[in-house]
C-alpha cells in the first residue's frame, strides 16, 4: 500500500468525521429550540434507585418543573435517569443528551426528549447554549469536567455570568478546601472567581436562586 494512498484514505475519513460533526449539531440546534427555559443537571451516573442522592436529585427537578422550568441531562443512569424522571412527573420537558460509551452510559427510559452524540464536545455545546442554569450534584471526573469548563468560560468571559449551583456542601468541602488552598491563596485565581458559582443545599432556595436569573 502506498504513502499516499494511505493519507487520501486518511483525508477522507477525516473528511466524513467533519460532515458527522455538523450533522450532530444541526440535530441538537434542531430539537432542543423549544426547551426554554431549561436547567441542566449534572451528577453520577453510578447511584441507583432508592440511594440518598438519586432521591435528591429527583425531588430537585420535580420542584423545578412545576417552577417552570424544563430539565437537561446526560440521558444515562443514576443523577440523569432521577432528573429525567423528576422532569417528567413534575410535568416539564425531560431532555437527554446521551453520549455513545462502550461501558456504563445508556439512555434512561424518562426523557421525551432524546438526543444521541458520539462527540463529547458537541454535547457540551448543548448543555451550555439550552442551559440556562447549572446544577451540578456530587459526582465523578464527567461531572466535574462540566463544572470547571462552565466556570472557565464564565471566569473568561466567553459566557455571561449565569447560575452554576454546587448541592450539597458536605460533598463538594474538600474540593473548595483545595481549591482556596491552592488557588486562591496562591493567586492562581482572584477572589471574585469564587463568586461564580454557589454552594447550596435546600432545594426550594435552589430554585428560587435560578428564578432570580431565569425569565420564564
Amino acid at each position: 500500500m502506498s504513502k499516499q494512498y494511505v493519507l487520501d484514505d486518511m483525508t477522507l475519513k477525516e473528511s466524513w468525521r467533519l460532515f458527522h460533526i455538523m450533522a450532530e449539531f444541526v440535530e441538537g440546534f434542531e430539537n432542543l429550540t423549544e426547551v426554554h427555559p431549561a436547567v441542566t443537571i449534572f451528577g453520577s451516573a453510578r447511584c441507583k434507585k432508592g440511594d440518598a442522592l438519586y432521591e435528591k436529585a429527583y425531588n430537585l427537578t420535580k420542584l423545578l418543573a412545576v417552577n417552570g422550568f424544563n430539565i437537561i441531562t446526560g440521558g444515562g443512569p443514576g443523577v440523569m435517569e432521577a432528573a429525567n424522571k423528576g422532569a417528567k412527573d413534575g410535568g416539564a420537558k425531560s431532555v437527554g443528551i446521551n453520549i455513545e460509551l462502550p461501558y456504563e452510559q445508556r439512555p434512561n427510559p424518562y426523557s421525551n426528549v432524546r438526543l444521541s452524540f458520539r462527540y463529547f464536545f458537541i454535547r457540551k455545546v448543548m448543555f451550555l447554549k439550552y442551559g440556562m442554569a447549572y446544577v451540578v450534584m456530587p459526582g465523578g471526573f464527567g461531572t466535574l469536567d462540566e463544572f470547571f469548563e462552565a466556570i472557565t468560560l464564565v471566569q473568561t468571559k466567553k459566557m455571561k455570568p449565569f447560575p452554576i449551583i454546587l448541592v450539597d456542601s458536605s460533598y463538594w468541602s474538600g474540593l473548595l478546601e483545595w481549591i482556596k488552598i491552592n488557588l486562591l491563596s496562591q493567586q492562581k485565581i482572584s477572589e471574585e472567581d469564587m463568586d461564580i458559582f454557589k454552594v447550596m443545599d435546600d432545594p426550594k432556595e435552589i430554585v428560587d436562586y435560578i428564578k432570580k436569573f431565569v425569565i420564564l
